[in-house]
């Protein structure tokens, strides 16, 4: 088998238990530190410190999966396996980090984002206040949001979108995608005619562009921070539609 660790690719031979009350292979796997590319055909696994160091590359360093697959590929003479479970295990973290790890009920909408850590939450960073506690007035746990967007971050359309798996569908910062879908359906789109001879902004707004699927992104965010609101980020389809 095929193992992933953060010093190399590494053939190693696995035998696992076959004991009458033994866990599945892939269970057992997970018991070791080990996460399977597939859960079918054991023969590629990734263990969890690489799985970590990764998602660390990811975020500080802007490491993109082929180049980080590269340095382990360069630290070895083995065969590099092209299987990535990546967004697989980010899934895991995300559920594991807010409290559905161990647990079998479903996340609701944006309950795996945290919203701005800095603004006082009532029961969440500050204490539940009274309804007659005059030191504390109502205001002071008023949000101020802004919006805005951003016409450069293009999408094209999936070659294949029947293999697209949604695993935080609506549960993260973006909306669901059923149910935004339906939304721009339904609603009325407003083209806004730029009155200036090189408006740039309302311009390349207006403009179609048929082989993206998305022109674009917008979203809420906490207006004192800037930290985004969860399930509140959206894809623009044309211009701000």
């Amino acid at each position: 088998m095929t193992v992933v660790d953060e010093s190399g690719v590494h053939s190693v031979m696995i035998r696992f238990c076959k004991c009458p009350n033994s866990r599945t292979p892939d269970k057992q796997l997970f018991e070791l530190g080990m996460f399977p590319a597939l859960f079918t055909r054991l023969k590629t696994v990734f263990t969890f410190p690489v799985l970590n160091s990764f998602l660390l590359d990811n975020l500080e360093c802007g490491t993109s999966v082929m180049n980080y697959y590269s340095k382990l590929r360069r630290m070895t003479s083995s065969v590099f396996p092209h299987l990535v479970p990546d967004r697989q295990w980010r899934q895991l973290k995300f559920l594991k980090w807010n409290g559905f790890g161990h647990k079998s009920r479903q996340p609701n909408l944006g309950k795996l984002a945290l919203f701005c850590p800095a603004c006082l939450q009532p029961s969440v960073n500050v204490p539940q206040p009274t309804e007659c506690d005059g030191n504390h007035p109502d205001w002071i746990y008023a949000r101020s949001l802004v919006m805005d967007g951003n016409f450069k971050v293009e999408h094209l359309h999936p070659t294949h979108p029947e293999d697209e798996v949604w695993l935080t569908d609506g549960r993260c910062f973006m909306v669901t995608r059923q149910a935004y879908q339906s939304h721009l359906t339904n609603a009325k789109e407003v083209i806004q005619m730029s009155e200036c001879n090189n408006h740039r902004a309302v311009n390349q707004a207006n403009m179609s562009r048929h082989k993206l699927e998305a022109t674009g992104i917008g979203g809420c965010a906490c207006a004192r921070h800037g930290c985004f609101v969860p399930h509140s980020i959206v894809d623009f389809q044309k211009g701000e539609r």
